[in-house]
């Protein structure tokens, strides 16, 4: 037998992970051909690598318990098979080429879309330099003072630093006036979801979710085994009428008052009144998912649903993914003081508790003011963005894209004329290569408007301007192209 010499001079592995009782191995087979199966397990799958020692013949004998002839005859077959080398002296080495065998499983092959970032695309943000620097003093602070906080699990809420810190936030920017006790800091909107949903309510219970609406969080409701109840918007917000008709036994509701998602509107005043009547009626709960909030163009902000109902029956949601950056991973809530108890003990069910080493220097950020100093000057920078992108789809588009002009938020709606079929926004969107929503992607049920849903934060002026140029291009070509048949019925 031809000898291959190894310069490997890793020590031989005391013992192999050796499965003897997978299908891999061939039941009622001698003790030499079952081990041979193990040992080409443990190689193909990687759990050894190539050039690494074997044990010696007599350790693995004591490891598996059979005559060591039957580990010697196990090797010979190895490095007969090619699955080994040996070299007089040195030992038996996994060899560097691995036969692959026939009659190994194929694995699965995963694939995961990444999210898409080119212009256009929804959830991109922009954190000034400034900015950047005093987070990375803080948080070099913050280490060099590094603490017990860090070495044991903590309070299921999270810091009460932080949640101090943003309670005080929460009152000047949104007039919610909350105790620090009352909030539990999450890893975003939809973690809040699965947690506060969890503690409250019961499988199959209804929930009233905006219809157009935000679908990744429809698609999170629905997974946690609740039913979601599609329910209308209008230029005023969801139709409470026609959830109280569709669902009257709903026990929740999850809107985007301040900013519907994706129209824009504002809820009016009258509507929120109405949607906390029945809340108060019902004994259900509102989630307001207050997103984008502190990104506002034009005017005051109406007071937020969980500012008029006290925090008796809205869940309050908020992240810094979007006013600092979405790698913090840093989202919260603030709770009616009755699920407080619930709510916790389901948190500490389920992850315990968040992180703790970047909370300290988020704090740190909303107490010196660099939170409110980076929202200041990105605020401005989305505006211009936002301009910038309304007015070139409208001039591009000839006429074909109206684009309401929103006065808070991080998108822009643009649309078709209603008759328009929803397949010409398709169409024109592919053929453009444009990132950004179609507009019928955020529908349940009702009848879908024709156009896009695109994101202008975090993306620089000039490839706004030159994608939006593609869409609109690509939106009145197919527009001729499909002439009267681009009609609805």
């Amino acid at each position: 037998m031809q000898k291959i010499p190894t310069n490997s001079t890793s020590p031989a592995k005391a013992e192999l992970p050796l499965d003897f009782t997978g299908p891999h191995i061939t039941a009622g087979a001698s003790s030499a051909h079952r081990l041979y199966q193990a040992l080409c397990e443990v190689i193909v799958s990687g759990l050894v690598k190539s050039g690494e020692p074997l044990p010696p013949s007599r350790i693995l004998a004591k490891q598996t318990g059979f005559r060591r002839n039957a580990v010697v005859t196990a090797y010979e077959r190895l490095i007969a098979d090619g699955f080994a080398e040996a070299t007089v002296g040195s030992g038996t080495f996994v060899a560097a080429q691995i036969p692959a065998r026939a009659t190994a499983p194929k694995k699965p092959k995963v694939i995961i879309e990444a999210p898409r970032q080119g212009a256009l695309a929804l959830g991109c943000t922009h954190i000034d330099e400034r900015a950047v620097q005093r987070f990375r003093a803080f948080v070099g602070r913050r280490m060099r003072a590094f603490g017990a906080e860090h070495l044991h699990y903590g309070d299921p809420r999270g810091s009460r630093e932080l949640r101090v810190a943003i309670a005080d936030h929460l009152l000047s920017a949104r007039g919610l006036r909350c105790d620090p006790d009352h909030i539990m800091l999450t890893s975003g909107t939809l973690h809040t979801l699965r947690i506060v949903l969890g503690a409250i309510l019961k499988a199959n219970d209804q929930i009233w979710c905006e219809d157009p609406g935000y679908p990744v969080a429809r698609r999170t409701i629905a997974q946690c085994g609740y039913r979601t109840v599609p329910t209308p918007v209008d230029r005023h917000g969801l139709q409470v009428a026609l959830g109280r008709a569709a669902a009257p036994s709903a026990r929740a509701a999850y809107v985007t008052p301040s900013h519907q998602f994706p129209l824009g509107v504002q809820m009016s005043m009258s509507r929120r009144l109405e949607l906390l009547d029945w809340a108060k009626q019902a004994g259900a709960f509102v989630f307001e998912d207050d997103y984008d909030s502190e990104f506002r163009y034009d005017g005051a902000p109406l007071m937020s649903l969980a500012g008029i109902d006290r925090l008796q029956r809205v869940i309050y949601m908020g992240t810094f993914a979007k006013t600092l950056f979405p790698g913090l991973r840093i989202g919260y809530c603030a709770l009616p003081e009755r699920l407080i108890g619930d709510v916790t003990a389901a948190r500490a069910a389920l992850d315990r508790f968040p992180g703790t080493l970047m909370e300290g220097a988020v704090a740190d950020m909303l107490n010196a003011g660099a939170f409110a100093a980076n929202l200041k000057r990105v605020r401005k920078l989305y505006r211009e963005a936002r301009d910038a992108l309304a007015e070139t789809l409208e001039a591009a588009s000839d006429g074909a894209l109206s684009v309401p002009m929103p006065s808070q938020g991080l998108h822009l709606v643009a649309q078709f004329d209603p008759s328009v079929a929803p397949s010409v926004a398709a169409e024109a969107k592919q053929a453009a290569g444009a990132e950004g929503w179609l507009l019928a992607e955020t529908y349940a049920r009702a009848r879908p408007l024709p156009g896009f849903v695109l994101g202008f934060s975090g993306h620089p002026v000039p490839r706004l301007v030159a994608a939006a140029e593609r869409l609109a291009r690509a939106s009145r070509t197919a527009l001729r192209s499909r002439g009267r048949s681009a009609r609805r019925a």
